[in-house]
């Protein structure tokens, strides 16, 4: 969806239009705030344009979202290329997600936000398996097929907006721990997915963070170890798909 390259593009346009200080003198609510508003609504129009008009397939949507992403990326490097280096070094800084830092306020703001998307979530848990049997089996089965998705995709996009405004982008991610939690089930069934999903990513993050404490020792970003393995997953989902 190209989350990352646009919280990438709005740090940089912070440092780039309010100078380097406005990373730390604006207040942390605020930009939590301002970046999680700015994703949802891109999201928002973009689903918008997709689902309420002319009917579109969810890939012509992952294929906007790569073309919105390398947008975002280009100007990004536009704009950093025109900074000077000290600026430079701590906006770089600040591309990487981190666990360690967070702000307390900030985390407690989350967990509201993401406790309130989990529970109208969980009020629509039964219309998930209906979707994946495809669009014209749940709308034969009563399903409301294209508010359903649209709210489900808005749903997801707050959680990761959320995530990312709190700690900062991690690409293969969601990637890693739905691929994860497939293999372990064994099925589809969202019911018990979802909470594997959930478990893994609790497990991947703690353990990651203990690998990047004992073995090495802060000298490498716990994202930089998530993204290496999420893209080897990736890749041979990619393989995987190809060798079928």
């Amino acid at each position: 969806m190209g989350f990352d390259a646009l919280y990438v593009l709005i740090k940089t346009g912070v440092v780039f239009f309010l100078g380097v200080g406005a990373l730390t003198s604006i207040d942390s609510q605020m930009q939590f705030g301002l970046e999680v508003l700015v994703m949802v609504a891109f999201s928002g129009l973009l689903f918008r344009w997709l689902f309420l008009g002319e009917e579109r397939s969810l890939h012509l949507l992952v294929l906007v979202g790569i073309v919105f992403g390398i947008l975002f990326r280009s100007l990004s490097q536009f704009m950093q290329r025109m900074l000077d280096p000290g600026a430079f070094n701590v906006l770089q800084d600040t591309f990487f997600a981190s666990f360690a830092t967070t702000d307390p306020t900030l985390l407690l703001i989350s967990a509201i936000i993401v406790g309130l998307v989990t529970i109208l979530a969980l009020r629509m848990l039964h219309s998930f398996d209906v979707l994946s049997l495809g669009r014209a089996h749940a709308i034969n089965l009563g399903v409301n097929y294209k508010r359903t998705v649209v709210i489900i995709l808005i749903l997801v996009s707050i959680l990761v907006a959320v995530s990312t405004a709190l700690v900062g982008p991690i690409t293969f991610f969601g990637l890693l721990v739905a691929t994860l939690a497939h293999s372990l089930i064994g099925n589809s069934r969202h019911h018990y997915v979802l909470p594997a999903a959930v478990l893994l990513a609790v497990v991947c993050l703690v353990g990651g963070q203990t690998l990047l404490e004992r073995v090495f020792e802060f000298d490498t970003a716990l994202s930089i170890i998530i993204e290496f393995l999420g893209g080897i997953v990736f890749i041979a989902l990619v393989l995987r798909r190809a060798a079928r």
